[in-house]
């Protein structure tokens, strides 16, 4: 089975599915690991480690698709849902970002409607008009036929345009096709009702990581309001940047390692030094 038939498959069965936040290919070997047979490649997380900086648009595509390269080399059997963001443009550099991540193993994509070049400040994101984002959640969904790669239709429109809005473009993303939903920014858990209502039989997705302006339930609460899949774009990304700023308070304090950090042997393991081993055998010249 494909990566985006294997996923279906997963989204069929009951339950609902936590999705961790990846960015590179330490964060998709360890969840591949932790037994998760999927994951969101988050572009907030690639931000943060690529760049060191905000989730505010200065990704690249080509930036986006290296990471995706990078978990699928570390993690192949990890069924990837890859942030494709505004698809990098107008509907055609939608096509080929849809098509070009399918072609390079992703399960789905996410695409959105915000507004892109994003106004000059780090508030809000207005979204394009509901006919343009037609076209362009299309063109989307055109382009997966190629691959069979699932397309997630995202709202932004929420804090700019309302409830209603949001709603209507949830139901418009149905008719076009698109396989999971996502509404952005939920104020209250009667609004997340209204979006699942809006994709009847169709899996709606919502982050749930704590500290921004939205409606986070726990994973039970969660399923119990109809959503199907949850990620945490701040829950192993912040950690992890917890671990450094810890190691560099250690060396100051004239230690080798943070109280935290993994033992050595754990990590080697962890890292795939045996299986390193194991494999390089078969290939070592006698003497």
């Amino acid at each position: 089975m494909s990566a985006p038939e294997r996923l279906r498959a997963l989204l069929a069965e009951p339950g609902f599915v936590v999705m961790p936040a990846i960015w590179d290919g330490l964060s998709a070997k360890l969840t591949s690991q932790a037994g998760y047979k999927t994951a969101f490649l988050s572009g907030s997380c690639v931000a943060a480690s690529r760049l060191g900086g905000p989730d505010l648009d200065l990704l690249t595509a080509t930036e986006m698709q290296d990471s995706l390269n990078m978990t699928r080399a570390a993690a192949p059997d990890l069924l990837i849902l890859a942030d494709g963001d505004h698809g990098y443009g107008n509907a055609m550099n939608t096509q080929r970002t849809v098509r070009a991540y399918g072609r390079m193993g992703a399960a789905a994509v996410l695409i959105e409607d915000k507004i892109t070049p994003r106004a000059l400040t780090s508030d809000g994101k207005p979204a394009l008009p509901r006919d343009e984002v037609r076209m362009k959640m299309r063109a989307a969904v055109e382009a997966a036929k190629d691959s069979g790669i699932l397309v997630m239709a995202r709202t932004d429109c929420r804090p700019t345009l309302g409830i209603d809005e949001a709603v209507a473009r949830i139901e418009m993303y149905v008719e076009e096709g698109a396989d999971i939903l996502f509404l952005d920014s939920p104020a209250d858990e009667d609004e997340i009702r209204r979006a699942v209502e809006a994709a009847p039989g169709r899996p709606s997705f919502a982050v749930l990581s704590p500290g921004a302006k939205r409606e986070t339930p726990t994973q039970q609460r969660a399923e119990e309001l109809g959503l199907k899949i949850g990620t945490y774009p701040t829950g192993m990304i912040s950690p992890a940047a917890a671990g450094i700023v810890a190691g560099l308070e250690a060396f100051k304090e004239g230690k080798a390692n943070a109280d935290t950090a993994l033992p050595f042997a754990d990590l080697r393991e962890k890292l795939g030094y045996g299986d390193y081993d194991a494999t390089a055998k078969r290939f070592v010249v006698d003497d």
